[in-house]
C-alpha cells in the first residue's frame, strides 16, 4: 500500500487566510450598512463630473480661481433648475387641481357603470368589492393606510435629506476634486504618474461623454413626445414632454415608465389619443434601446453598440435603475483600463531578436 500524502500548512499561511476572510466579510458588511451613503457619493460624483467641464471653461475664460468658477457653475445650474421648475411646475399644479376637481365626476360615473371608467363596475363590480372590504376591515384596509402614513413620511424625509446631502457633496467634489486627484497621484511612484494621469483623464472623458449622450437622447425623447401630444391634442404637451425627458435619463426603464404615465393621461383625454401615444412609445422605445442609444453612446463613450446594449442589460439586472445608469460609464472605464494594460504590456514586451543571417560563403 502506498503511503498517505500529508499536506502541511504553516501557521502564517492559515492566519493569512483567516485574516483575508475576515477582511472580506468586514468589507461586505460595511458596504451593506453604508449602501445609501455610497449611493449618494456615486450620484454626487456623477453630477460633479458632469458639471466639471463648465468649471474648466470658466477657468479658461478669465476666472483663474477654481473656487469662483465652481461657485459660478453651481449657481448657474441651480438657476437653470429653478427656471425649469418655475416654467412647468405651475402647469403641473393646475393639471393636478383640475384632475382633483374631476375626480367626483369619475367616481359618479364609476358607481353608475358609465363613462370611460364604467367598465370597472359593469365587468368587475369594483364598487361592491370596495364596500365589502370597508365593512370587513374599514377604510384603512382598503386604502392600505396601516403604516402607510409613517412610511410616506419617512420616504419624504429621506428624499429631502438625500437631496441636501447630494447637493453639498457635489459642490465640494466640484471644488476639491482636482486637489484630491493630485494627492492620489502623488502616492504613486513618480515614473508611473504620467501613465495613470492619462488613464484618469480618459475615464473622465468617458463619463463626460456618457452624460452628453444621455442628455441628447433625453432631449430627443422629450421633443418627439411633445410633438406627438400636440398633434393629437393632448393638453399640457410641453410639461408632459419635460416629464418624459427627465424619466428618459434612466436607460431602458425610463421610456417605459414615461410611456405608462403619458399613455394614461392621453387615454383620459380620448381613446384615439391614447392609442396613438401608446403606439408611439412602443415604437420609440425599440428605436431608442436598439438604435439611438447604441449609436450615440458609441460616439460619445466610444463603445461598440453591442457592448453598450449588453452593459445596460447586465447593470439593470444586477442593481436596477442605479445599475442601468452606471453600467455605461463603468463599461467605458473598464475599456480604458484594458486598453492601457494592453499598451503597457506591449511596450514592456521584449523585441523579437532578428533572425540570424546565413554565413557568407568563403571567397573562391
Amino acid at each position: 500500500m502506498g503511503q498517505d500524502r500529508v499536506v502541511r500548512f504553516s501557521v502564517r499561511t492559515v492566519l493569512a487566510v483567516i485574516a483575508l476572510v475576515i477582511a472580506a466579510w468586514a468589507l461586505l458588511t460595511v458596504i451593506a450598512v453604508t449602501r445609501q451613503v455610497i449611493t449618494w457619493l456615486l450620484v454626487s460624483l456623477f453630477l460633479a463630473m458632469a458639471l466639471n467641464p463648465a468649471v474648466d471653461w470658466f477657468m479658461r475664460h478669465g476666472i483663474k480661481r477654481r473656487g469662483y468658477a465652481a461657485a459660478l457653475t453651481y449657481v448657474l445650474a441651480l438657476v437653470a433648475i429653478g427656471a425649469i421648475a418655475y416654467a412647468f411646475i405651475p402647469t403641473l399644479v393646475n393639471q393636478v387641481n383640475e384632475f382633483v376637481q374631476a375626480v367626483p365626476g369619475y367616481v359618479d360615473d364609476l358607481t353608475k357603470g358609465r363613462g370611460r371608467l364604467g367598465f370597472l363596475e359593469t365587468k368587475y363590480h369594483i364598487v361592491e368589492k370596495i364596500r365589502e372590504q370597508v365593512k370587513e376591515g374599514g377604510a384603512s384596509r382598503v386604502l392600505g393606510l396601516t403604516g402607510a402614513a409613517i412610511s410616506i413620511t419617512k420616504s419624504v424625509i429621506s428624499l429631502v435629506v438625500a437631496t441636501i446631502t447630494i447637493a453639498f457633496l457635489t459642490f465640494f467634489m466640484l471644488l476639491e476634486g482636482p486637489t484630491w486627484m493630485d494627492r492620489i497621484f502623488g502616492l504613486l511612484p513618480e515614473p508611473s504618474r504620467p501613465r495613470w494621469r492619462k488613464v484618469g483623464y480618459d475615464v473622465y472623458r468617458t463619463v463626460g461623454g456618457y452624460v452628453t449622450g444621455n442628455l441628447v437622447i433625453s432631449l430627443v425623447a422629450g421633443t418627439l413626445t411633445t410633438v406627438v401630444l400636440l398633434a393629437v391634442g393632448v393638453p399640457f404637451a410641453v410639461a408632459l414632454g419635460v416629464i418624459v425627458a427627465l424619466l428618459d435619463l434612466i436607460p431602458l426603464a425610463g421610456a417605459t415608465i414615461a410611456g405608462v404615465i403619458i399613455g394614461t393621461v392621453a387615454f383620459l383625454h380620448s381613446i384615439t389619443a391614447g392609442i396613438v401615444v401608446v403606439v408611439f412609445f412602443v415604437v420609440y422605445q425599440q428605436l431608442e434601446n436598439h438604435f439611438l442609444q447604441p449609436v450615440v453612446y458609441s460616439r460619445t463613450v466610444q463603445l461598440s453598440p453591442l457592448v453598450v446594449l449588453v452593459a445596460v442589460l447586465v447593470g439593470a439586472k444586477l442593481a436596477g435603475i442605479l445599475g442601468a445608469l452606471g453600467a455605461i460609464p463603468v463599461a467605458g472605464a473598464i475599456q480604458v483600463l484594458l486598453i492601457d494594460w494592453h499598451q503597457h504590456r506591449r511596450a514592456r514586451a521584449p523585441t523579437a531578436p532578428e533572425a540570424a543571417l546565413p554565413p557568407e560563403p568563403p571567397p573562391v
